[in-house]
């Protein structure tokens, strides 16, 4: 599998061609597929690393999309997709599914994922498309799929469709369709839908008429759709964090250009004391969301069993950080980000892009409905104080090697809660032994957070008919708590390192706390702002020599 580094040569060495940016844009005015810029990414062999093995490392994976991503959202989104198409054989798979599929995606094949229907969006429990079992073993599919990523490119596609009439939690099945070996006719394409972002993006649907596949078709049992999508959406949800962390390494590098270029008043503007506390708090947010991807990622491998939490929280969190960020950059940039050619050009295309990253693979609602129907578990775990420290420890130490990835570790629900968050109190004790006066101040503000979210967790019975809106705000606060407790375990796992410098890099820490904390005046800000205007690599990381 290419690294996050090489293909980042891969990609510079293409900047006076299709991945210029101004061929990009252009291909975006005009609405048109980035084929030329996809092509390089076949070539560069990324499409191999889609491809899910025991021996695959997953936040290596989530690196080559935000590299992908930090140059253009539409061509990371667009080819980005054949994983989540390729994610449920991974998980469920027989083992000639596993094979031929990897053989096709390494190949360069796109593959879509057929759930989402125009008249249930996410109601996936409501779709149409029906799975008929006919007497030879195989299946005929019939129905709709809509605003479907790669319907049109892809000649595979993992398909939702209901086996029982009566539907259900166990009415439904997933089918990987070769669109090669239907008849003509039984795969129809729909018009491209025009979108606010991602213009070049193939979004379409299609129709199946009597598409007839073998019983080697089904991936898992007749019944087992609905269970496998959302263990698919386990893997999906965390890996499309590196949308948004490449989004906001691009953000942040168009603003650090300009105001570093930009003369006010007879003073540079990155100088202007007001410009570098918004320059400083958009560091910290970016921040704080890489700490939740890291800890996210790494839980695949050390927490596999709490990734029903975990990848709801990173869902949830990183993208719609990512997009408040973006908003405090456009006061920065001015009329300067509305523009679509240089100077700034490229943050309006980027900002209407992201967009779509906090909506598909469930949109920040949902993840959150879906992490406070774990809120009676998660409020009494976190209570009690249990926790899984060796996974934590695993997941916060970028520099251990992930264990073997087994999808089958992966659950429904998690019976651990969220070790992230129920280890905040030990994390903080770490802090206390560290000796750092003010990084102590604040990891004990956000500890008593804690407490106070884990009483009003106590009162909290989720029920059906929808949920009040005060209830949201409990899982935004779940999530801010998990970031904190993620920035923590990432500076401790960091700082009895030898090469680690933490009297040095804790301001990064303390403006990441002060962040989550809503303080907005917190020195920290200033000093993390000369981080950004000093930051010369690609992304801008908590983590030194990062992809």
């Amino acid at each position: 599998m290419i690294g996050a580094a090489a293909l980042e040569r891969v990609l510079a060495g293409h900047e006076s061609g299709a991945w210029a940016e101004e061929a990009l844009r252009a291909l975006d005015d005009r609405e048109d597929f980035p084929a030329d810029a996809v092509a390089v990414l076949d070539d560069a062999g990324l499409a191999a690393s889609y491809v899910l093995t025991p021996d695959r490392d997953f936040p290596a994976l989530v690196a080559l999309i935000r590299t992908v991503a930090r140059r253009d959202l539409t061509v990371a989104i667009a080819h980005g997709k054949t994983f989540l198409g390729s994610v449920p054989v991974w998980i469920a798979g027989s083992p000639e599914q596993t094979r031929e599929l990897a053989e096709r995606v390494r190949e360069g094949h796109p593959v879509c994922w057929g759930l989402t229907e125009r008249d249930h969006g996410s109601d996936l429990l409501a779709g149409e498309l029906t799975a008929t079992g006919e007497e030879n073993g195989g299946w005929r599919l019939d129905g709709e799929k809509w605003l479907i990523n790669n319907a049109g490119r892809a000649r595979l596609g993992c398909v939702l469709a209901r086996t029982d009439p009566a539907g259900g939690s166990r009415g439904f099945g997933l089918f990987l369709v070769d669109r090669d070996r239907l008849p003509p006719g039984a795969w129809q394409v729909l018009p491209k839908v025009r979108t606010h972002g991602i213009r070049g993006a193939d979004i379409s649907g299609f129709v199946l008429h009597g598409a007839q596949v073998p019983a080697d078709a089904l991936i898992g049992g007749p019944g087992d759709g609905i269970a496998l999508v959302l263990k698919s959406l386990q893997l999906t949800r965390t890996a499309c964090v590196g949308l948004s962390l490449g989004a906001a390494d691009h953000a942040l590098r168009l603003t650090r250009d300009f105001v570093t270029r930009r003369e006010l008043y007879g003073r540079r503007l990155g100088s202007l004391p007001h410009v570098r506390r918004i320059l400083g708090r958009a560091a910290a947010a970016v921040l704080t969301a890489e700490a939740v991807s890291i800890l996210a990622t790494r839980s695949v491998h050390a927490l596999p069993g709490e990734l029903s939490v975990t990848s709801a929280i990173a869902k949830a969190y990183v993208p719609t950080t990512v997009q408040d960020t973006l908003g405090r950059l456009a006061e920065v940039l001015g009329v300067r980000g509305f523009l679509t050619t240089p100077p700034g050009g490229g943050f309006a295309k980027l900002e209407r892009d992201h967009r779509i990253c906090a909506i598909f693979d469930g949109s920040t609602v949902v993840n959150r409905t879906a992490l406070l129907t774990q809120t009676p578990r998660l409020g009494r775990l976190l209570r009690r104080g249990s926790a899984d420290t060796r996974g934590v420890r695993a997941a916060a130490d970028p520099s251990l090697p992930p264990a073997p990835l087994d999808p089958a570790r992966l659950t429904l629900v998690s019976a651990t809660g969220c070790s992230v968050v129920q280890s905040l109190p030990a994390a903080v004790e770490e802090i206390r032994a560290q000796g750092h006066p003010r990084l102590t101040a604040l990891a004990e503000a956000v500890l008593e957070r804690c407490g106070e979210l884990a009483a009003d967790l106590a009162d909290f019975v989720p029920v059906g008919g929808g949920l009040p809106s005060t209830a949201f705000t409990l899982a935004e606060r779940y999530e801010r708590l998990y970031a904190a407790s993620a920035c923590l375990h990432l500076f401790l796992s960091q700082a009895g390192r030898p090469a680690a410098a933490p009297d040095d890099d804790a301001h990064r820490l303390r403006a990441c706390l002060a962040h989550l904390l809503d303080l907005p005046d917190d020195p920290a800000y200033d000093e993390l702002a000369q981080t950004l205007l000093d930051w010369a690599g690609p992304a801008f990381s908590l983590l030194d020599g990062a992809p």
